[in-house]
């Protein structure tokens, strides 16, 4: 019979400054980091593609969000000439990602900001990114680390996950995570931190079961320490 593994998350608990850097030591030993095929957001070429797809990719799995981006692609791939298209060409185009009535209106609002406050031209700085409709933190932190090289940790729903658990870090949304993240990680880490965490999410510290016997980091991990 197999033993349920029990993990107790303490809500707003962290790990002090050296066992922060020993959890990032960790996974940088046990995982793979960035790999030779890791591509920009939802593997888009341009900036203003990336946005495009990482605000499609919003409660969207992968497979859908790569129909939705292809087929509205192949109608328009500029802010102009995606402002040409009708509601219902946009809407039938990016149907496979789901909320397509609201990422429609957020899609020609982005557009719209684009060309009226930047030129056409996707900002570079998280501030400037998150003021295009459709784009949080996590999507302007995706953008910053693949399209503009940035040492930037993205949080998404596996990075959060780890960071609750462990206590690498805390706060009321994937944000607050970021924000609290990105001033106790380490600088050697930003570079590659998104890919460890998001790799250790999903091959060991997975939502259910997770499979802590196996974890680089378990002893390190606050809600094990409880558990």
């Amino acid at each position: 019979m197999t033993q349920k593994i029990v993990i107790h998350e303490r809500h707003g608990a962290l790990l002090d400054a050296e066992e922060v850097g020993t959890v990032f030591r960790l996974l940088s030993e046990n995982l793979p980091g960035r790999t030779h095929n890791a591509k920009g957001p939802k593997g888009q070429r341009t900036p203003f593609r990336s946005a495009i797809a990482c605000l499609l990719s919003a409660q969207s799995r992968d497979a859908n969000t790569a129909k939705a981006t292809e087929a509205l692609f192949a109608l328009a791939d500029t802010p102009e000439t995606i402002l040409e298209l009708g509601d219902d060409e946009i809407r039938e185009a990016i149907r496979p990602a789901g909320l397509y009535n609201m990422k429609t209106k957020r899609i020609r609002a982005l557009c719209e900001t684009l060309l009226v406050e930047f030129g056409g031209t996707v900002p570079r700085t998280r501030a400037e990114l998150m003021r295009l409709p459709g784009i949080g933190r996590k999507c302007a932190d995706i953008v910053m680390h693949f399209v503009f090289d940035e040492a930037v940790i993205a949080v998404d729903t596996h990075v959060e996950r780890v960071c609750r658990r462990t206590g690498l870090a805390q706060g009321v949304n994937a944000g607050k995570i970021a924000e609290n993240l990105a001033g106790r990680a380490p600088d050697w880490a930003l570079d590659e931190g998104h890919f460890w965490l998001i790799q250790h999410g999903k091959r060991t510290c997975i939502a259910r079961a997770p499979k802590c016997p196996s974890c680089p980091v378990e002893r390190h991990c606050l809600a094990r320490r409880t558990a």
